[in-house]
């Protein structure tokens, strides 16, 4: 089902929230010994809607009207909403030993034996926060791989195979 947020949009003010820069997330990469690279399962309908904003995206069907209890795709903030939400939840580890960028989440590590922990402090965020991810989307522990459409590694970009 797809529902025209056209008007909803229109009268809501935009939220200006800026979106991490690509080029510094790569490169950060850069020195890593191990990645992981993990991809959020829908992840804008992993965030619950205030009860009081529910009606505002109410919608009609000939079975009823119903409304969202997760946040829709379509909407005009929902992007930055999901930014500033992992952001905010990352706060601690960007930077340090995680990137974010949307729905696609970065684990690094500079030496190979703390990749474990800096997965385990992660892991404990997503379940602390009740996000999932989508397995196969997913790669762990490798020494390379692709990251916003760029191929990572220790070296840092590299050509990408698939766009050769």
């Amino acid at each position: 089902m797809c529902i025209d947020f056209r008007d909803l949009n229109k009268a809501c003010p935009k939220h200006l929230y800026p979106l991490p820069r690509i080029g510094q997330l790569v490169d950060s990469t850069s020195g890593c010994k191990l990645l992981s690279m993990m991809d959020a399962s829908q992840g804008y309908h992993q965030i619950m809607l205030a009860p009081e904003d529910r009606k505002m995206d109410s919608f009609i069907t000939p079975a009823g009207t119903f409304c969202y209890v997760v946040m829709p795709f379509g909407l005009k903030n929902a992007r930055a909403t999901y930014q500033r939400l992992v952001d905010k939840i990352f706060h601690p580890q960007i930077s340090k030993n995680v990137e974010v960028y949307m729905d696609d989440m970065l684990v690094k590590s500079k030496e190979a034996q703390d990749h474990v922990a800096d997965l385990e402090e992660t892991f404990s965020v997503l379940r602390k926060y009740k996000l999932k991810l989508n397995p196969e989307k997913c790669a762990f522990g490798v020494q390379g791989g692709r990251f916003l459409g760029f191929m990572v590694t220790q070296r840092g970009i590299e050509a990408n195979p698939s766009k050769s």
